[in-house]
């Protein structure tokens, strides 16, 4: 009779286990980046990594697309709605994709509390929301050698009183009538392209003035090559024209074997500099033109496509990526600025008192986010041709004409890229 019972209870068991629905398999959510260096990849895959294994809603996957190409890509995907779920996205180009409709604003997405202490570098806007997020940013600043400076008797500048644009110029003369450098400052004369307006954009900023006038983002006549933004234009020319900067320099490593006194660049030379100079190395703020220094702000960041499915589960991986915990692991494994307090405070480089620190003071202190308009890559183009202009030899004013003249035929053409134009003689 026992084994009676243990038969019949065993195959109640069974036939309760096979009328049982089975577990539901995670829902996957495509993800398309583009592929980065070692470092930021392998914390790519280790957020991803930990994402998974917390929950089994989600599964997350990845697919990695070669850096040159995957603008290409992602350009042509949205063309045909053939976008996966989260995309990631050069923070300067997510107005773009927002105004055509590719990409979801996050402000009802993503809980107020994962959005409200990112600093400027962390988010992409258009109009007003929020449609992408990131976790990591750099920060522009003058580096230069204490030794140095000290044997030119010239001052280290810090963020309570960094150098104005006028002393920096003569700190400049000083350094190239002291016969030790032929060209004093290196402001990365071999880029090209967004390198311009992520540079020297902040100075017209520093000055007063910008790109386009924020307040419509229609209006760049009075504003781009208003009198502020011609002084800065000459002064730029200057450097070149009184051979402070070389204009076509052959290589890039003046500031390592001790060519120049400054380099003007971003924190992605910390490690490499602070290996090779120790604390010789100071990272000052870049010069003040008026209005406090400014810096570029925002990389590459995610945001999710109107096409997906599954936007809660999308929203979910974010939420989980701008965490203090998801930052400040990034951080650690790229050395990349963390663009939340929080985030900062769980790494060693970017906490108070870290080494690092500076970087991301300048981030929380100095950043601009570049105009959030779709007209910003031709504005970009139309700046970078008039800075090159002007580094041949062009007045700043006309060459910063021309550049009001592109931009403005340009958004004109767009119909204003979703923001009201307002025609002469309407009264406003």
């Amino acid at each position: 009779m026992s084994r009676v019972r243990l038969t019949l209870a065993a195959l109640a068991a069974a036939t309760a286990m096979a009328a049982a629905p089975a577990l539901a398999a995670p829902v996957d959510i495509k993800v398309w980046r583009h592929d980065t260096g070692d470092l930021e990849m392998a914390a790519g895959r280790a957020a991803v990594d930990r994402f998974n294994q917390a929950q089994s809603r989600w599964r997350v996957v990845v697919e990695a697309i070669p850096q040159g190409s995957y603008t290409e890509s992602i350009t042509a995907a949205s063309m045909v709605g053939q976008l996966p779920c989260v995309i990631a996205l050069d923070q300067p180009t997510v107005p773009n994709f927002a105004w055509a409709g590719h990409i979801r604003p996050l402000d009802t997405l993503l809980p107020a509390t994962a959005l409200s202490g990112l600093l400027e570098g962390g988010r992409g806007t258009y109009k007003g929301h929020i449609y992408s997020v990131g976790q990591l940013d750099v920060a522009l600043a003058l580096f230069a050698r204490r030794s140095q400076l000290a044997a030119l008797g010239v001052r280290v500048a810090s963020i309570e009183h960094p150098y104005t644009a006028a002393e920096f110029h003569d700190i400049l003369a000083q350094a190239k009538r002291s016969g030790r450098y032929r060209f004093p400052l290196d402001v990365n004369g071999r880029f090209k392209g967004e390198w311009y307006s992520y540079a020297f954009s902040p100075w017209l900023q520093s000055a007063g003035t910008d790109l386009i006038d924020r307040s419509g983002y229609v209006r760049v006549d009075g504003v781009l090559n208003s009198d502020q933004a011609v002084a800065v234009g000459r002064y730029y020319g200057r450097l070149f024209k009184e051979k402070l900067v070389e204009r076509h320099p052959a290589d890039d490593r003046a500031f390592e074997q001790g060519r120049v006194l400054f380099h003007y660049t971003g924190s992605w030379k910390a490690r490499e500099y602070s290996e090779q100079f120790g604390a010789d190395l100071v990272a000052m703020p870049p010069p003040d033109f008026g209005n406090g220094p400014k810096i570029g702000a925002a990389s590459w960041q995610w945001g999710i496509t109107r096409s997906c499915r599954q936007p809660d589960g999308a929203a979910a991986f974010l939420a989980h990526l701008v965490s203090p915990a998801e930052i400040g692991a990034a951080s650690r494994m790229t050395g990349l600025v963390p663009v939340t307090t929080a985030g900062a405070m769980l790494t060693d480089h970017y906490k108070p008192g870290g080494d690092w620190r500076v970087y991301f003071e300048f981030a929380q202190r100095y950043a601009v986010a570049r105009p959030a308009t779709p007209a910003y890559p031709a504005m970009s183009s139309s700046f970078e041709k008039a800075m090159a202009d002007i580094r041949s030899g062009k007045d700043a004013a006309e060459a910063l004409d021309e550049a009001v003249e592109a931009i403005d035929n340009n958004i004109a053409r767009n119909n204003g890229y979703g923001f009201t134009v307002r025609k002469a003689g309407d009264g406003t």
